[in-house]
Parts: structure tokens; C-alpha cells; sequence
């Protein structure tokens, strides 16, 4: 039974569910892990991840389908970039099984708390993990703690997806062969500052570029770009220092094996935005958000797609996923996981 909320009002905010997961990690080894119900952490005021940001996190969503099944989206994705992270930070591996039974754990434990189909709601599925015990000179923790949490968010775009404007920044988001192909805290700590200005002068995302020539477009704060040339040609950054974003794999595979478009994964230089077309941002909370105007200091770049609505090619990349998602339309194979 799904539980009796406003799902149509719901934000895209913190609601607290009834069960989580939670598993130590202490002498070398996880223990096995378990459901609780308190939401509250309890740690050392000298605990590394307080000092020293020694955390990494992973999101993503369960729905429920139009035939009433709870599912979770390519699940065992976001179990691999979470051990690239956890290797990145020094912190112990968490099994791509033990994280997948986690994340079925808690689901099926909220299954009240997954939004009815239609809804445009789903619930938000949060694994984190942190060094937990004291550390006050600079080493990686001895003693983890691995959490899953659930809350159910509402739709992304209410009353449709309004294109955005974004600036380009004079900050960097990332170091040249540093963190920024690992979800890290520390990494989105890094974009508070700018994405609160950003905010304050009428921008609603930051388009940070390589770090080392700025000339080449990487991702905002927290979306990879996703472009499309004027003959139909879908084109995404490639970059050692972006995050791997799955949302941003998923469209590439749609593109060419759904809707038989070319997809270029390249270096993409800023000097050759104003050529594109359409663009968009592409993440777990929106899938694709399109981007209607680049401001480059002052100098505006305006989409062909205008600032009224999706531009074509986005449009039918983002109904063919959330189709795959919802069950409206065939998934290749392993992308969906049945919460029993």
C-alpha cells in the first residue's frame, strides 16, 4: 500500500522515512548490516569525516511502473562508481552485493513511501558512507559506517520543463587529476560558494570548465552537459575530471540504440556552444533539464530551443528514458531491478 500524501506537492526535499540501512565497518571487515529505525548518527567530535571530509555518497530513485512494480534504476551502476569513490578516499571497498542488498533492504522496507505511477513522485535513495572514528593527525579512519536512506521527493518539473539559464564561472570545481571523477563530499562543499552567487545574479547553474586550459566545457556542480548540433548529432564532454554521471550513460545508449541518433563523446570547447542547437543538463532528480541561455561574462549565448520549452532532440531522449523508467517502454536488459 502506498501511504496517503499530496504526492503532486511534494518538493524536491528531506522527508524523513521510517527505515534505514546502516553496516560498521571495524577490524578489517562490514559486519552484516541491518534495517533500523533511528535516523539519528552518533560519532566522536574528532571523527575523520568531520575533520578531514573523508566521505562519498551515491544517489538515485525507486518508482513504481505502470503495471504497479517497484524498481529501481541500474542499481548495480551506482554500486560501481561508489567503489571507484571509496578507492579515490581511501576508505574500504563496500561489495557491489552487499550494496545492491542494502538498497533493496530499505526500499522494500519504505515500499508505503514509493510514490504512486503518474504521480511525476518517487523516492529518493540516498547511500552514503563516512570515516567514523577519532583522527586528528591526517590519515584515512580505521572505523566506517555505510548508510542507506530513503525520502520521497516530488516532481522536479512542476508545470513542465522551463529551460535554465547558466553562467560560466571563473571558479573551478575540480583539480587537474584530482576528485572531480569521484562523488565526494568534499567536491560539492567546493560549489556551495559559487552556486549561492550564481543564484543571487539571476543564474540557475554554474558551466564549469577544464581546469587546467578553461577552454573546454565539464559539467555544473552537480549534472553533466549534454549538447545536440544543428544536424541532429547528440555530443557529450569527455574529461577525467567529471563525474560519471549514469543518467548521462543512459541517454548515450538511448540516443544510438533507441531513437538511431550519432552520439560524439569529445573534448567540447566553449568557443563552440554557440553552434549547438540544444542543450541540457543531465542527472537522477530531472534526467534533463534543458538549458535555454549560456551567459559567457556578459556575452549571452542563446539556444536555437529558445527558453519556452525541451528543443526536439532532447525532448525525445528524455521521454524514452523516463518510458524505460516507468515501464512504459522496453528496458535493455539489467537496467531495471524489480524490488520485490
Amino acid at each position: 500500500m502506498t501511504k496517503n500524501i499530496d504526492w503532486s506537492n511534494l518538493g524536491f526535499g528531506y522527508v524523513k522515512t521510517e527505515y534505514r540501512y546502516v553496516s560498521y565497518y571495524k577490524d578489517g571487515a562490514w559486519d552484516e548490516g541491518q534495517i533500523i529505525t533511528d535516523d539519528t548518527v552518533t560519532m566522536s567530535e574528532c571523527a575523520c569525516v568531520l575533520q578531514y571530509a573523508q566521505t562519498c555518497f551515491e544517489g538515485m530513485k525507486a518508482y513504481r511502473t505502470v503495471d504497479g512494480k517497484i524498481v529501481v534504476f541500474r542499481p548495480d551502476m551506482n554500486a560501481k562508481r561508489m567503489i571507484t569513490s571509496c578507492e579515490g578516499l581511501e576508505m574500504p571497498v563496500i561489495p557491489e552485493e552487499k550494496f545492491l542488498d542494502a538498497i533493496y533492504q530499505v526500499v522494500k522496507a519504505n515500499a508505503d513511501m514509493v510514490p504512486p505511477y503518474g504521480s511525476g513522485a518517487s523516492l529518493y535513495i540516498r547511500p552514503y558512507m563516512y570515516g567514523k572514528n577519532a583522527v586528528i593527525g591526517v590519515k584515512p579512519a580505521d572505523e566506517y559506517e555505510f548508510r542507506v536512506f530513503t525520502t520521497p521527493v516530488g516532481p522536479y518539473f512542476k508545470g513542465g520543463a522551463k529551460p535554465i539559464t547558466i553562467r560560466v564561472s571563473d571558479s573551478d570545481r575540480a583539480a587537474p587529476r584530482g576528485t572531480g571523477h569521484i562523488k565526494a563530499g568534499l567536491n560539492y562543499a567546493m560549489s556551495l560558494r559559487n552556486i549561492v552567487d550564481a543564484h543571487k545574479k539571476g543564474f540557475d547553474e554554474n558551466m564549469y570548465l577544464d581546469p587546467a586550459t578553461r577552454s573546454k566545457v565539464e559539467e555544473t556542480g552537480g549534472a553533466n552537459f549534454l549538447f545536440v548540433t544543428k544536424d541532429g548529432k547528440v555530443v557529450t564532454p569527455k574529461s577525467d575530471s567529471i563525474l560519471p554521471s549514469i543518467t548521462r550513460r543512459s541517454l548515450v545508449y538511448v540516443a544510438k540504440e533507441y531513437c538511431g541518433l550519432e552520439v560524439e563523446e569529445r573534448e567540447v570547447f566553449l568557443d563552440e556552444v554557440k553552434d549547438f542547437a540544444e542543450a541540457g543538463l543531465c542527472g537522477t532528480a530531472a534526467v534533463i533539464s534543458p538549458v535555454g541561455k549560456i551567459v559567457d561574462h556578459g556575452e549571452e549565448i542563446c539556444l536555437p530551443s529558445g527558453m519556452d520549452e525541451m528543443g526536439p532532440v532532447i525532448k525525445k531522449l528524455y521521454e524514452t528514458l523516463t518510458g524505460i523508467q516507468m515501464g512504459r517502454i522496453p528496458a535493455p536488459e539489467g537496467w531495471i531491478q524489480v524490488i520485490e
